[in-house]
């Protein structure tokens, strides 16, 4: 009896130990939609929660420079899905960062890949104060038919090792392998309101699956 006690306490610890190894592959919410849990950033000026969404920027003033929101965890692999809008007058631009770490000068700048959003730009993948650099970009008439001007869009970002792909309303757009084994591949994910017009970027519904690393 004895004997098989201690076999069932050790099967028993023995898949505890397991499931804490597991990767989270079950899809989590990000954002609540009514606090800021779980976000960094300036969220006093720049940024606010609005009808379920977080926004950054204004239509009344100039955006005066870059400015992110981030998660406060970092993720390597990953399938990221989300709902963007997009409005505004001048340069008008926003984008999704990930895999990215914030920079000490200027503070409210962040590196690492980027998922643009705007005229010229949607659903290309972007190296954010890094390479400086369009990595891809898709075909401007894959965005004519995909997007939705002014109005909610569905974007997926999924990262998997040196891989990555973006899809807008369910298109795919981006397909990109890393080709430098020295740029990081973890960090944090961000939302971005682009300085330089009166502009307002929305982000709701943010959910992550995490992958696993092989």
């Amino acid at each position: 009896m004895a004997n098989t006690i201690i076999v069932t306490i050790i099967s028993f610890l023995l898949v505890l130990v397991h499931s804490s190894f597991q990767p989270e592959t079950r899809p989590q919410n990000l954002f609540d939609g009514k606090t800021f849990r779980g976000w960094q950033g300036d969220t006093v000026d720049t940024w606010r929660i609005e009808n379920g969404a977080l926004a950054g920027g204004s239509l009344k003033e100039t955006v005066r420079h870059n400015n992110f929101l981030s998660t406060t965890r970092s993720y390597n692999n990953f399938d990221l899905q989300l709902q963007f809008k997009l409005a505004g007058t001048g340069f008008v631009n926003a984008g999704v960062q990930f895999r990215s770490q914030r920079l000490t000068n200027p503070p409210y700048e962040m590196s690492g890949y980027q998922a643009d959003l705007g005229e010229g730009y949607w659903a290309s993948l972007y190296d954010e104060s890094r390479r400086n650099v369009t990595l891809a970009r898709p075909d401007s008439l894959i965005i004519k038919k995909a997007l939705r001007p002014n109005r909610w869009n569905d974007y997926r970002i999924c990262c998997k090792g040196n891989r990555i792909q973006i899809w807008l309303n369910g298109t795919p757009t981006v397909d990109y392998t890393e080709p430098d084994e020295k740029i990081v591949q973890l960090g944090l994910i961000a939302l971005q309101i682009h300085g330089g017009g009166k502009a307002e970027a929305f982000y709701k519904n943010i959910r992550i699956t995490v992958l696993p690393d092989k």
